[in-house]
């Protein structure tokens, strides 16, 4: 018998540190206005197409702020699962982009040509985020057959998560832009897997229209 489990793979909102460009890692920034109406739109779309069985998420405040209305309106509790925490990237945590290339320019290049190469000083490499995501999905495929499970989660773990699905290297990582609040659909089947749709924000033109009219 075939048994396929349906994850659905939930970005977090926008927070201010996204428009800035800076590494978040593991700080518990929180959603910024726009990322919260992007969550109370998730929610209604998720609700409305799916019937989630479970609904995992980062234990930050970005990623449980979106994974509520989700929750609300598909009348679950959220599961925090640490596994699905953001890279923690060490010294480097709060840096936007250009003071991390002035700071860390050897780094810098290697991350942005090689980033399976980099282990962040004091953080994690692209790797350790690898085995932790790898063994949450096998997990979440043991406790759900037959079902829809939500995991709301980071850019760096979105990525890395994708890279493992595909079965690409995590030099990868680049090649994958899920946009916040998006959602791609990943089928996982005895028999196989299959990416359903990749960065759908369907659910955010309309948000998008009122906001750039």
């Amino acid at each position: 018998m075939t048994h396929i489990t349906t994850v659905l793979l939930v970005r977090h909102g926008q927070t201010a540190w996204n428009r800035e460009q800076r590494f978040r890692g593991q700080v518990d920034v929180p959603l910024d206005e726009t990322g919260l109406l992007q969550a109370a739109a998730l929610g209604e779309r998720i609700a409305a197409t799916w019937k989630p069985a479970a609904i995992y998420a980062s234990p930050l405040r970005r990623t449980l702020q979106t994974a509520d209305p989700i929750a609300q309106a598909c009348k679950l509790d959220i599961i925090p699962h640490a596994d699905l925490l953001d890279i923690d990237f060490g010294t480097c945590t709060g840096l936007s982009e250009a003071e991390f290339a002035t700071l860390y320019p050897q780094l810098a290049a290697n991350w942005y040509a090689r980033p399976h190469t980099v282990h962040f000083p004091k953080g994690e490499s692209l790797a350790d985020v690898a085995r932790r995501v790898a063994g949450l999905l096998d997990e979440v495929v043991a406790q759900h057959p037959d079902h829809t499970v939500v995991l709301v989660t980071h850019l760096v773990v979105c990525r890395v998560l994708l890279c493992h699905f595909l079965g690409l290297d995590v030099s990868h990582f680049w090649e994958f832009e899920p946009a916040p609040a998006s959602i791609s659909t990943l089928e996982i089947s005895t028999h196989g897997h299959l990416l359903r749709t990749l960065n759908d924000t369907g659910h955010l033109h309309a948000l998008m229209a009122r906001q750039n009219p």
